[in-house]
């Protein structure tokens, strides 16, 4: 009797099991349309705060010279590199979809 229960289970429930979470592990994974158009706001939004707190610091500078820029110089380059590199993926991310 154990045998018409255990049989059953290994080759049908088992497999069954498995294959549904690796299912649900892979739609889960995925990113959405909407995802994509969330992060791709919020990268436009940093880069405009980036460039408001240099202007800030320009200004602040001039006004007051014995100010302590603590902060990234502006237009550096190891500042800018990986900002490039995000204009760089998500221009082939957007010829992709052309």
């Amino acid at each position: 009797m154990e045998e018409i229960i255990i049989i059953p289970a290994i080759f049908i429930g088992l497999p069954w099991l498995i294959l549904h979470y690796v299912t649900k592990w892979k739609s889960a994974a995925t990113i959405t349309t909407d995802d994509e158009a969330l992060l791709d706001d919020l990268y436009q939004l940093a880069k405009r705060l980036d460039e408001r707190m240099d202007t800030v610091e320009r200004l602040v500078a001039a006004d007051h010279p014995e100010f302590n820029n603590t902060r990234l110089l502006p237009d550096r380059e190891t500042d800018n590199q990986p900002l490039r590199e995000l204009d760089r993926l998500m221009a082939e991310k957007k010829g992709a979809k052309l």
